[in-house]
């Protein structure tokens, strides 16, 4: 007898191995038939990282500024030639501002540094001279930009000369250390966090589009008739997904690293960790709203409301959260991306750092194990 029931055990395990099989067969096939998976599973991903490599950047350089000498001296045209070769701006001579207020006006320039015609005659009796930077506050990034490295360039200037043994002795100045990205290129964390936005379209827009289909289509029904387990049906169907986000993950990253230079100073252990566990919340989501919605063009419209938007605005990959309202700040914790872009960019530029990696990776497993649950209280098989 126990012979018997272990014979007949064997039997529905090999039998529940077969299901599974076709299923993940059916599945793959399914994604090679189907011109729009490839797409979004590799072409929109190099388009969004080319994009975010070379086409966005937060890096402001040779910015267009007006720069007027009041009173031509020694001492003005040294400080003048410091502008000139800074390699921040890009200099407009003049001697009147009058002359740039409506190049300022018109955005033709972002701002007018002014050296005034008291500024040697302050310097030799021994006052602090001025430079008035004026900018347009319109644009307050550039704005701040401007104002900041003004001062920076006028801080170097008085620094250089005091060095040299010909100006007075200079305030004292902070030294700035940048740690992880010296250079502070924006590259080196716009394209890892553009990882994460890429894994997200792949993961939530291509599932809830394709399992929409065939809710529509009435395969999903067809399906579920036959004797596969609501488990068996849901592992399935997003086993071959996982596995082509995974992809399109590791082709995101080599362009990374070898194309746009980015360093990599982490393992590909936590790599792989960090984004197959964000896969997760990001299949479960798609599943769900393909379950939900029935259309892919709802389903579609849901995904990038819900999933991509705000990977996109929520996630610290642009704006930073700790500067965004309180109540914006508590939604973010419900946003996988949220986890998973300072991750990778910490993979990136610093290395492995476990206990971040670690409580990132159990948030997402939360957030995951939340939408699966949904996902499947809504496609379960009801017998009887």
């Amino acid at each position: 007898m126990n012979r018997i029931r272990k014979s007949d055990g064997r039997e529905q395990g090999a039998g529940r191995a077969r299901r599974f099989a076709a299923l993940v067969r059916k599945e793959s096939y399914q994604i090679v038939r189907d011109p729009s998976s490839i797409l979004i599973a590799f072409v929109l991903p190099l388009i969004l990282l080319f994009l975010f490599g070379y086409g966005v950047s937060l890096d402001t350089t040779r910015t267009r500024v007006a720069l007027v000498v009041e009173e031509v001296t020694p001492l003005t045209r040294d400080l003048a030639a410091s502008f000139q070769a800074s390699r921040y701006f890009a200099i407009v001579n003049g001697h009147d501002r009058r002359e740039f207020e409506d190049d300022l006006v018109l955005g033709r320039v972002r701002g007018i540094l002014v050296i005034p015609a008291s500024f040697a005659s302050d310097h030799a009796a021994g006052r602090h001279p001025a430079v008035q930077v004026i900018v347009d506050g319109s644009d307050p990034n550039t704005a701040n930009f401007v104002q900041n490295y003004a001062q920076g360039t006028v801080a170097n200037w008085e620094r250089q000369r005091f060095t040299e043994g010909v100006g007075r002795s200079p305030a004292i100045a902070a030294e700035q250390r940048f740690w992880f990205n010296p250079e502070l290129t924006s590259r080196n964390f716009l394209v890892p966090g553009s990882i994460a936005i890429v894994m997200t379209l792949v993961g939530t827009l291509l599932t809830s589009l394709v399992v929409a289909r065939e809710w529509e289509r009435g395969t999903m029904e067809a399906m579920m008739a036959t004797p596969v387990s609501a488990a068996e049906l849901l592992a399935g169907k997003l086993l071959p997904y996982f596995i082509l986000g995974l992809t399109s993950m590791t082709l995101c990253v080599l362009l990374a690293v070898f194309l746009f230079g980015v360093p990599f100073r982490g393992s590909v252990a936590a790599l792989y960790a960090l984004s197959a566990t964000f896969l997760m919340p990001a299949l479960g989501q798609g599943l769900l709203i393909s379950a939900a919605t029935k259309n892919q063009f709802l389903a579609s419209q849901l995904a990038l409301i819900t999933a991509f938007l705000p990977a996109f605005l929520l996630s610290g990959f642009l704006f930073e959260i700790n500067s965004m309202p309180t109540v914006i700040q508590w939604i973010t914790f419900i946003v996988p991306a949220r986890y998973l872009i300072p991750s990778l960019q910490t993979v990136f530029l610093a290395g492995d750092i476990w206990p971040m990696f670690a409580r990132a990776i159990a948030m997402m497993l939360l957030i995951g194990s939340v939408f699966f649950a949904l996902a499947a209280r809504s496609t379960r098989k009801r017998i009887g």
